[in-house]
C-alpha cells in the first residue's frame, strides 16, 4: 500500500500555508474543494474568464475573480507587502472603521497564496450550517448537575 493512499490529505488551509507557488494542479484542488458555485450556469463569463486565468497562470488575477464569482458579499480591504510577506484582508464591511470590522486576515509571502488563504477563509465562514429547525437539547448533565430529593419524608 502506498503512503499517499494511508494518509489522508491535509485540510486546505495547511496546504495553502504549506506551499511556495500555486500551481494549476493546486488551484484546480482549490475550486473543487471550496467553490460552490464554479462553474456557474448563470454567469458563464465569469466562469470561462477563470478558467482562461487558470489556464495563463495569471494565479493573483484568478484568486480576485474567484472572489467576485463565489463570494460576492465580500471585499478586498487591504493588500499589503511588509517584512517578506503579503497581508491580504476581506471584509463584508469595508467601510467600516477597522476596530468595528470582522475582517478575515491571512498573510503569505506569495501574493496569490495569501489572496486564496483569505478567499478559503471566507468560504469556510460562509458555508451554510446543515441544522435543524428545531434546536437540539445535550442529554448529558454537567457536572455540576446533581439530582436532590426535595421530598418530605417526615
Amino acid at each position: 500500500m502506498s503512503l499517499l493512499s494511508e494518509n489522508p490529505p491535509a485540510p486546505l488551509g495547511d496546504r495553502l500555508r504549506d506551499a511556495d507557488t500555486v500551481t494549476a494542479e493546486f488551484m484546480a484542488d482549490i475550486v473543487s474543494q471550496s467553490c460552490r458555485r464554479f462553474p456557474s450556469m448563470g454567469q458563464r463569463g465569469k466562469t470561462a474568464h477563470i478558467e482562461r486565468l487558470i489556464q495563463s497562470g495569471a494565479w493573483t488575477d484568478a484568486a480576485l475573480a474567484l472572489i467576485d464569482l463565489e463570494l460576492p458579499q465580500w471585499q478586498v480591504r487591504r493588500l499589503v507587502y511588509d517584512e517578506g510577506e503579503w497581508h491580504c484582508a476581506l471584509s463584508r464591511e469595508r467601510e467600516l472603521p477597522d476596530w468595528l470590522d470582522q475582517s478575515i486576515e491571512t498573510h503569505h509571502k506569495d501574493l496569490a497564496l495569501a489572496i486564496l488563504s483569505a478567499f478559503v477563509e471566507a468560504q469556510q465562514i460562509s458555508a451554510p450550517e446543515t441544522r435543524t429547525s428545531v434546536p437540539g437539547v445535550r442529554r448529558v448533565a454537567g457536572s455540576l448537575c446533581e439530582p436532590v430529593c426535595v421530598d418530605n419524608f417526615g
